[in-house]
């Protein structure tokens, strides 16, 4: 068995910002809090002691730039490497809008489907397929599964998927912007450790120490 670290990358919308659905398409940047919440990361796991082997992120500015605050502040001797894999999904005729247009436009049933339950809405014209996301979140994480302590960022679709290919107590599958989530990847298994925390020295220690 072999555990990893999952994050969220942080905010993408600023105090005042209407916040709308960001998928493969909104290619938006960290605002200065989404900053912050990444060097909060990287400060929680230097006051627990621990030492990244690896950064993995998708390939969109937000968890780029994430992952390099966390490296730039633990002092990383690499570089994040970029998994496609990790992408966030493609929300199509959803991406963009925000909650309020897309219940206007496809209905709140449709909106509760994903929000409340975690599955695909009927019709809805995103990419990849399931078959695809759910392939790609357990491999993604065998992969980071394969080595020293990595840590893996991501957007909240993406783990959502992970989630779902994970055992373990069924909280809810959404991850906030700068929580962490933790995983025992065993063969073609894993379990969840802990999800949708803030970043915690503690815990961190208690969980990878």
């Amino acid at each position: 068995m072999a555990k990893i670290l999952l994050a969220r990358h942080g905010n993408t919308f600023g105090p005042g910002d209407t916040p709308v659905w960001v998928g493969a398409k909104e290619d938006l940047p960290l605002v200065e809090s989404g900053e912050a919440q990444a060097t909060a990361l990287g400060d929680a796991l230097n006051a627990a002691g621990l030492a990244l082997g690896r950064i993995v992120c998708g390939p969109l500015k937000r968890t780029r730039r994430a992952a390099e605050i966390v490296a730039g502040r633990t002092g990383f001797a690499g570089a994040p490497e970029i998994d496609d894999r990790l992408l966030e999904i493609d929300y199509g005729s959803w991406g963009g809008k925000s909650n309020d247009q897309i219940v206007a436009e496809f209905g709140a049933g449709a909106l509760e489907t994903w929000d409340r339950h975690h599955r695909r809405p009927d019709a809805a014209d995103w990419s990849p397929d399931e078959a695809v996301l759910k392939t790609n979140a357990l491999a993604a994480m065998r992969d980071a599964a394969a080595g020293p302590l990595t840590l893996v960022i991501t957007s909240n679709g993406v783990l959502r998927y992970m989630h779902g290919a994970l055992a373990g107590p069924g909280r809810g599958a959404k991850v906030k912007t700068g929580h962490v989530c933790a995983a025992d990847i065993s063969g073609e298994d894993g379990t969840r450790l802990f999800w949708n925390e803030k970043p915690d020295a503690d815990l961190l220690k208690r969980t990878f120490g």
